[in-house]
């Protein structure tokens, strides 16, 4: 158990420093740091095509990484510190001019963003490593998943609590920036308790072909459940990371309660200590496809329902977003199972076991929807006539709703469809590993 929670505290601090840039950057750039919403909208989305080389490029290095510490986890030992310190510069505000506070933004904002892929990719392919026994993994994944939420329950309520608490004393600028280097410092040694927490057992298996960068393309062309899945990764994270974005606007502006927000956004988090125990119980009785459709459309319903609930209700508003959580938040827990899945299936037909490369397009994927939540509202929120710091227009509460509402509802019913694409059943999945077992005897 001490082992499991080392290596759980990898995903706390994975989800502490990069769930608050998720959350809070784009109000940060907006309303502290001065950036126009359009501008760090365009910023999010080009940071995220930088990413789309980058990946694929730290997976290919991970899978050719062999130290006396492992395959995975020397990334976690050199690249906590500077994990931790570009997320506080990302919160830190230069005073330069107007083009050079964008320059700014781009340099620290790419760098962290590279920089969490060298940490979270390894990260992520580290569980097979540990151990090869299946329910193992099942516990180790279900605390680790506990401890990812329980980052994001600690974002959603201590942030908007330290950057209050700092600003008594000093600036909002100073008082963001104090903030994330409180986060930061607790990120790094999160990070350096899981390297020092964990063991890597299981070895590679010698493969005679040597992977390289452009296995990405075949894996795409011949994997189907692997595109499946990555589109339903950004779909799914796009959906979480807008709704929690848009949150702070929607409850400050729309409701009239920034006294609310932590608790907002912290009740986007909270469900999952009731529905990730669920889980195992649910997919038995329900199999895997139900049990998505059923989340899914419970956040449909969730989402819309806020169209038609005026935003004096508070108690409503806030029972919807219960509503809203339960279902992404079973949906996104119950799709990290899948990737091992894929992995078996790249196998299975293209000859090549390639779990870091494989979780970096994933971890791609990831990123990208996260960076819809900067993106998507940005976009939104120039087009509707927003404007920091004063009382909005009836039109910039309008856009605030539909990126609240609509968009996330929409965007959901493409991730219902595109689940119900992925070919992978109990009796397929067994075929597979007896045919890989087959192969290697």
């Amino acid at each position: 158990m001490r082992e499991k929670i080392g290596y759980a505290s990898g995903d706390l601090a994975s989800n502490l420093i990069y769930q608050t840039t998720s959350i809070y950057l784009l109000f940060f750039y907006t309303n502290i740091y001065g950036i126009s919403p359009g501008a760090a909208a365009t910023m999010f989305l080009v940071v995220r095509l930088i990413d789309a080389i980058t990946d694929p490029m730290v997976g290919s290095l991970v899978d050719k990484t062999n130290t006396r510490f492992g395959r995975f986890r020397p990334y976690l030992l050199a690249w906590s510190i500077p994990f931790a310190g570009l997320a506080i510069l990302c919160f830190t505000t230069p005073d330069f001019t107007e083009g050079g506070k964008l320059i700014y933004a781009y340099v620290t904002y790419v760098g962290l963003s590279i920089v969490y892929t060298f940490v979270n990719v390894p990260y992520a392919a580290l569980t097979p490593a540990i151990t090869a026994d299946k329910n193992e993994i099942v516990s180790l994944t279900s605390v680790r998943m506990l401890f990812a939420n329980m980052g994001g329950m600690i974002v959603a309520y201590f942030i908007p609590f330290l950057s209050n608490y700092f600003g008594e004393f000093a600036s909002p600028t100073r008082s963001w920036q104090l903030t994330m280097g409180v986060i930061g410092i607790v990120g790094a040694l999160l990070l350096l308790f899981c390297f020092f927490s964990t063991k890597e057992r299981v070895k590679p298996v010698n493969n005679k072909e040597k992977n390289k960068f452009s296995d990405i393309f075949e894996q795409f062309r011949k994997n189907r459940p692997l595109v499946v899945l990555s589109i339903f990764f950004v779909l799914i994270f796009g959906v979480n990371s807008i709704s929690n974005s848009i949150g702070v606007y929607f409850v400050t502006y729309n409701m009239g309660r920034a006294d609310l927000v932590g608790l907002y956004t912290l009740l986007g988090s909270l469900p999952a200590f009731l529905c990730i125990p669920l889980i195992p119980i649910l997919n038995k009785k329900l199999g895997k496809k139900k049990l998505l459709n059923i989340s899914l459309v419970l956040s449909i319903m969730g989402t819309l329902s806020l169209l038609l609930i005026p935003p004096s209700m508070v108690e409503l508003i806030l029972a919807t977003r219960v509503l809203t959580a339960i279902g992404t938040l079973t949906a996104g827990a119950f799709m990290w199972a899948l990737i091992p899945e894929t992995v078996e299936y790249g196998e299975y037909v293209t000859g090549k076991r390639l779990s870091g490369l494989i979780y970096s397009m994933i971890g791609f994927f990831f990123k990208l929807g996260m960076a819809l939540g900067g993106a998507v509202p940005g976009f939104i929120l120039a087009q509707f006539g927003f404007v920091a710091n004063v009382e909005q227009t009836s039109t910039a509460l309008l856009g605030i709703l539909i990126a609240t509402a609509v968009v996330p509802a929409a965007i959901l019913i493409f991730a219902l469809i595109d689940i119900n694409l992925y070919s992978i059943d109990d009796k397929k999945h067994e075929q597979i590993k007896a045919a890989l077992r087959e192969r290697v005897a």
